[in-house]
């Protein structure tokens, strides 16, 4: 175990490096910082850390760098989560607050994210076997076409036309809405299969052909939109960034969707809303990478993850403030719509 003293270094050299970017010297860090030691003590301490693993020396006659190693420690111990101003807690509210549906929640709090952090955010969508349905509306197109729309509780809406077998009345059609809402109000949308398997059987026979037709296509929505689906924004951010990995690497895993799940996947832990952190080779498919990332969803019920990509060199502390607070307020909309 480190002392205190050592420890105060290492979070000088972290908090030094990622302000500048720059190697950081004995000297320096006694200068800028109140460690009440000489530059010999520290160096003799720096010449510590850098036995144990937790910074490196770059280059020749180069000062020190934090490792994966020392930024764990970093977090684990030195750092604080940096509150957000009342400022900003009211610029996010009022911009979360203004949107209209998913997926204009989701849009802008991935835009929120990334402003806010100045790396890649990510966000996932509420994924459908987690939900359940709300409501289902059958929109009369004309007399042989309706609009399915499928209304879950997290806000997600899903929009199929069916053609129908037969011409159909309006008065019919509404029929079958409330049957089907009758049926489904409430369950979960994994259930929903078992649920409709007999409702063709229950219903008069001119109706079967009808409904059997509808229920089809809402089975196939189901299944056809059973993947994750994430959004992400910021890549921008990522040109002044300097990652152990090629940066072409890095965009390429942005592109591809599955390498982002997995890795929002490798931070989800049994506690919902507890703060994960992955930092540099804890990523195993996107080693040189820090990922900040949380759930969010009502109460205890996580319906998703967000969090941010970029490199290990982060200002964790704002970083991890600015994701738990996101998080907190798309909660917050999420459960009172």
């Amino acid at each position: 175990m480190l002392d205190d003293r050592k420890l105060a270094v290492l979070r000088a050299i972290v908090e030094d490096y990622v302000s500048t970017n720059e190697p950081v010297g004995s000297k320096a860090l006694a200068e800028r910082h109140n460690l009440k030691v000489s530059p010999a003590t520290v160096r003799n301490d720096m010449a510590a850390l850098e036995e144990d693993g937790y910074i490196t020396q770059p280059h020749t006659s180069a000062g020190r760098v934090p490792t994966d190693k020392g930024y764990r420690l970093f977090v684990d111990r030195l750092s604080q989560v940096k509150p957000l101003s009342a400022a900003e807690r009211r610029a996010i509210e009022t911009f979360l607050a203004g949107a209209v549906d998913l997926d204009d929640v989701v849009t802008r709090t991935v835009r929120l994210l990334a402003q806010l952090t100045r790396q890649v955010a990510v966000v996932q969508y509420p994924t459908l076997t987690r939900s359940t349905v709300r409501h289902v509306e059958l929109v009369p197109l004309n007399d042989r076409r309706v609009m399915l729309v499928l209304i879950t509780n997290t806000g997600r809406v899903e929009q199929r036309v069916v053609e129908l077998p037969e011409v159909v009345e309006d008065t019919r059609i509404a029929h079958l809405r409330a049957v089907l809402n009758a049926c489904l109000d409430g369950c979960g949308l994994g259930n929903v299969p078992e649920l409709v398997a007999d409702l063709p059987e229950r219903l008069p026979l001119e109706d079967r052909p009808v409904v059997a037709t509808i229920l089809s296509v809402l089975l196939e929505t189901l299944v056809e939109r059973h993947d994750e689906k994430i959004v992400f924004a910021g890549a921008a951010n990522l040109a002044g960034a300097d990652f152990t990995v090629g940066l072409r690497d890095v965009l390429e895993a942005l592109e591809e969707q599955v390498v982002l799940m997995r890795l929002l996947g490798e931070t989800s832990t049994d506690t919902p809303s507890a703060l994960t952190v992955r930092i540099g080779s804890e990523n195993p498919y996107l080693r040189g990478t820090s990922v900040v990332a949380t759930g969010y969803g009502s109460g205890d019920n996580q319906l998703a993850r967000l969090g941010v990509l970029g490199p290990t060199r982060m200002d964790y502390p704002v970083t991890m403030g600015a994701v738990r607070a996101v998080a907190r307020y798309v909660s917050q909309i999420l459960a009172a719509s």
